[in-house]
């Protein structure tokens, strides 16, 4: 098989809100969450220094802000956030449910990578 398909529903809810999908997807180098935060839900803080990892955090569903370094930056349905490894970043859901994607992957410069680009610009063909 040339592909792997998860429903998010099926795998096991962390923290109250997280569903990680790397592992049952089998990615090698890019991460992917789903987050479905109940109301006034908190994510730990944290930031990806050691390991390098950009973050996107795209939200699908309701309101919330994303504390980035101190920052709170607001967002609603359709927002789309780049966060780079070494910011401290935080969700702090708002008063009703919301959802996001998170994507994580290293960095685009990666040594191991033959040509040094990635296809950006979305699908190809």
């Amino acid at each position: 098989m040339s592909y792997t398909k998860v429903n998010y529903e099926e795998v096991e809810q962390v923290s109250s809100a997280m569903h990680f999908l790397s592992d049952p997807l089998e990615t090698e180098q890019v991460g992917v969450t789903i987050a479905r935060c109940d109301p006034g839900w908190k994510s730990r803080p944290h930031d990806h220094t050691d390991n390098g990892h950009e973050e996107v955090y795209v939200l699908i569903e309701g309101e919330a802000a994303v504390l980035v370094d101190d920052e709170a930056v607001e967002m609603e349905a359709g927002d789309a956030l780049w966060i780079p490894p070494e910011s401290t970043r935080q969700i702090r859901n708002g008063a009703s449910e919301s959802a996001f994607v998170l994507v994580s992957a290293p960095s685009i410069a990666d040594e191991d990578d033959d040509d040094g680009e990635w296809l950006l610009s979305g699908f190809a063909g």
